[in-house]
């Protein structure tokens, strides 16, 4: 009996060995394909933002039924005056919201939706009758809202398209020394483009570089996930994806773009396996950008000098 219980405890502890032998080696040739991997170099995927089914949608704050008014509250940012345009587009997205909710809450005896907007304070900007008690409108034929019919996308110009990148190209020479003001206020944006960016839940006067680049992305249909590194993303549409790094000028900061920032861009979109890079920042960009683009075409840097240029290429009224 003791003979056999000391071969059993034999066969057991050759059995752990070759398991942790197993899974050692198992785990070293893992870390060694993901070496080669964009997940391995840091660009791993850690959450997704939103898909192109559900870009064109307004955020709601809250729905509720009080009595025969189903009311919806968008969280969107009002300026000081009424826009109709932007209320109406709000008010057709509110019947599309009742709609959706109408499965969890019962709407039978709702006879009016009533809409609210805004950040401190929330008001009301419109209503939809109904026609009868919790009959809704059609459906309108395309959902949400959506400003790719009267703008150019400003992400889908090819990059590699001719462009002079000389040094004299909408570069700042006299860079200063002191603390950049917002950027806001060096920026005409047009009617059209601060509607849209509202719509979406952007305040145009709060503007900073990622909630800019990430409120565009939604309004021009693409799906975008947020990669490992802090302010890093990968947008995708109709194929083509493109790996798109944020830096945001903090005051105290230098206000030119840092060499360290640019080279860890290059590199991390080299890693990334995108078809394209876009580094975007409110900081003045040094003159090595120029080389950079003028030698690897499928990359881009859209700086505070650019900007500007950037909005007017969408052509919005």
């Amino acid at each position: 009996m003791e003979i056999f219980v000391g071969v059993l405890s034999i066969v057991v502890v050759i059995l752990v060995v070759f398991n942790l032998f197993r899974n050692r080696t198992r785990r070293m040739r893992e870390a060694e394909a993901a070496s080669k991997t964009a997940a391995g170099s840091g660009l791993s995927i850690s959450r997704g933002l939103f898909e192109p089914s559900i870009d064109h949608h307004a955020p709601v704050e809250s729905f509720h039924v009080a009595g025969a008014e189903a009311r919806v509250t968008f969280d969107v940012p009002l300026d000081g005056d009424d826009d109709s345009v932007l209320f109406d587009l709000l008010t057709n997205e509110a019947v599309e919201v009742v709609r959706q909710k109408r499965h969890t809450l019962p709407i039978d005896d709702v006879t009016e939706i009533v809409v609210f907007a805004g950040r401190n304070p929330v008001r009301e900007i419109g209503r939809t009758k109904l026609l009868s008690p919790g009959e809704l409108p059609p459906p309108a034929p395309e959902l949400g809202i959506t400003f790719a019919h009267i703008a150019h996308d400003p992400f889908a110009a090819p990059f590699d398209d001719g462009t002079d990148h000389s040094v004299t190209y909408d570069t700042r020479i006299d860079v200063p020394e002191d603390e950049l003001g917002p950027l806001r206020g060096e920026l005409r944006i047009p009617k059209g483009l601060d509607r849209g960016l509202r719509a979406l839940g952007t305040d145009p006067d709060e503007l900073n570089g990622p909630d800019f680049v990430l409120a565009l992305l939604r309004m021009f249909g693409y799906g975008v996930t947020e990669q490992a590194y802090e302010g890093t993303y990968l947008a995708l549409k109709e194929g083509v994806s493109t790996y798109i790094t944020t830096d945001t000028y903090e005051p105290g900061q230098h206000p030119e773009l840092e060499e360290a920032v640019i080279r860890r861009f290059v590199v991390n979109f080299s890693s990334s396996g995108a078809d394209r890079g876009m580094l975007i920042t409110d900081k003045y960009s040094p003159f090595m950008i120029h080389e950079i683009e003028a030698n690897q075409p499928k990359i881009r840097f859209v700086t505070r000098e650019r900007i500007q240029r950037f909005i007017d290429s969408m052509a919005l009224g």
